[in-house]
């Protein structure tokens, strides 16, 4: 179902971009240790702290909020993730690391069924001319949807949708796709409705996104999606 327009579709759907999210300029990462970056991405959790092996590495993390890179030991790390300023832990797991590798992990669901997403990042460069972008669906109230990728302007009237039946809980690899000009429309499946309209938009080649479909503050519509720049 993931075919390449599926992460171009929701990235450049984008309605909030996650703030302190570029590392263009980073430094290589020691052999000895991973980057992992965490993502609030739970509706109606309250602004959470995140702590690595016990020690706060993040405080007051609100809903759509998304760190940078965060150098961290490579091996077997302990994440928590409890509601800010209290002892209240809403997610606890040891992952386990590789040595060079880039992560990131999405606190994901309705706060009553509140989980860990932990997803691999590839932030080798794409061909010349290309973007390389992937999608991961962390919208708990959103139904299926089908999306259409069009030239700007184009009627939806006799289109056929380039995904259709798109679920929650789903995320695609990373896919390259020519740099352009698009308008994307995501709309419920099997209807023309739209949802999310991108308006023109253009990408620029060399770039590196993570696009996180996510609800409205609280939980529901207006769905919306965070953009996080993993590269360039």
């Amino acid at each position: 179902m993931f075919k390449r327009i599926l992460a171009l579709a929701l990235t450049v759907t984008t309605l909030a971009v996650a703030p302190g999210c570029s590392d263009d300029d980073s430094p290589m990462t020691p052999a000895s240790t991973a980057r992992v970056r965490v993502l609030h991405a739970s509706p109606d959790a309250p602004a959470v702290d995140v702590l690595v092996d016990g020690a706060v590495a993040l405080s007051n993390v609100t809903f759509t909020q998304a760190s940078g890179y965060l150098d961290v030991p490579a091996g077997a790390r302990n994440l928590k993730v409890r509601a800010s300023g209290t002892s209240t832990v809403v997610i606890d797991v040891t992952p386990t690391l590789a040595a060079g590798a880039d992560y990131t992990v999405i606190a994901r669901g309705l706060l009553a069924s509140i989980e860990p997403w932990l997803l691999t990042d590839n932030n080798a460069a794409p061909a010349a001319g290309n973007v390389k972008v992937r999608l991961a669906h962390g919208a708990p109230s959103a139904p299926l949807v089908d999306i259409y990728v069009t030239a700007p302007g184009a009627s939806l009237a006799a289109a056929t949708p380039n995904l259709t039946d798109v679920p929650f809980a789903v995320a695609s690899g990373y896919l390259e796709v020519p740099a352009g000009s698009y308008q994307v429309r995501i709309c419920p499946a099997n209807t023309t409705t739209v949802a999310i309209d991108s308006g023109a938009l253009a990408l620029t080649a060399g770039q590196i996104r993570t696009a996180v479909a996510v609800d409205a503050a609280g939980g529901g519509a207006p769905f919306g999606a965070v953009l996080l720049a993993d590269k360039n």
